[in-house]
């Protein structure tokens, strides 16, 4: 969200609830994605790997969330 809400110069509270409201399968923008994904691996050193069920996730804002939280969680275990 933040990233999101950064690129997009807004608040992340406010976007957040925008995004909440609109439901899971609100569509992401390809060159967003790629904007994003590359602060997030930056960010949390880590790798989103590029196979068929990473592309899938990228056409929804919650199922791309999932899969880069899945990836950090891998790459970062408790």
């Amino acid at each position: 969200m933040e990233f999101l809400a950064l690129l997009q110069d807004r608040d992340p509270g406010e976007l957040r609830m925008e995004l909440e409201s609109a439901g899971q399968e609100l569509p992401v923008d390809s060159i967003l994605v790629v904007e994003i994904l590359t602060r997030v691996e930056a960010r949390y050193g880590i790798a989103v790997r590029a196979d068929a069920e990473a592309a899938r996730s990228t056409r929804s804002v919650y199922t791309f969330a999932g899969t880069v939280l899945k990836t950090i969680k891998e790459t970062h275990p408790s």
